[in-house]
């Protein structure tokens, strides 16, 4: 299996938030949320376009090369690769199929989860490897923001369970 690039590691983030995006996008269509759903789950949708432009902003900005530490790229890369075809949604096209065929309001928010933590897995392996501190800070707050969702998501699963 092949490395990949500095620039595909990141592009494989663009991707990431891509699916999310369209995850939430369709799970925002359905018929069964209630305002506070809608809510969050818009909020959820638009962190997603956040986090793309940042990726998109690093790449531009930041001298690629000098954005991971040195190390055996071919090891990294398919480390990534690994933990990117894993994701559960690492296709915008099955995320929108996980967001239809959710039986109710409730299995939506449990497959919101798994793809907040498979993020979640993604962006902590990925801040293992970047080197560059202003990159390091942006991916740090990309976990956390993700972490935040995945506490927002807890809470509401909590909610419609009671």
């Amino acid at each position: 299996m092949n490395g990949f690039s500095t620039n595909e590691v990141i592009e494989l983030a663009v991707q990431i938030e891509k699916s999310g995006y369209a995850f939430y996008q369709k799970a925002l269509q359905r018929k069964d949320l209630d305002e506070k759903s809608k809510k969050l789950l818009l909020t959820l949708r638009d962190d997603e376009i956040n986090h793309e432009q940042i990726f998109k902003d690093l790449r531009n900005e930041c001298e690629i090369e000098s954005l991971f530490a040195a190390g055996d790229w071919q090891m990294v890369g398919s480390y990534l690769k690994a933990i990117s075809d894993a994701h559960i949604f690492s296709d915008p096209d099955a995320s929108i199929r996980l967001a239809v065929q959710a039986k109710d309001f409730r299995e939506i928010i449990i497959n919101a989860i798994s793809f907040e933590k498979d993020t979640l897995l993604y962006f902590y392996s990925l801040e293992r490897f970047v080197a560059d501190s202003k990159a390091k800070k942006i991916v740090k707050r990309i976990i956390d923001e993700e972490v935040t969702h995945v506490m927002k998501l807890r809470k509401l699963l909590e909610e419609s369970e009671n």
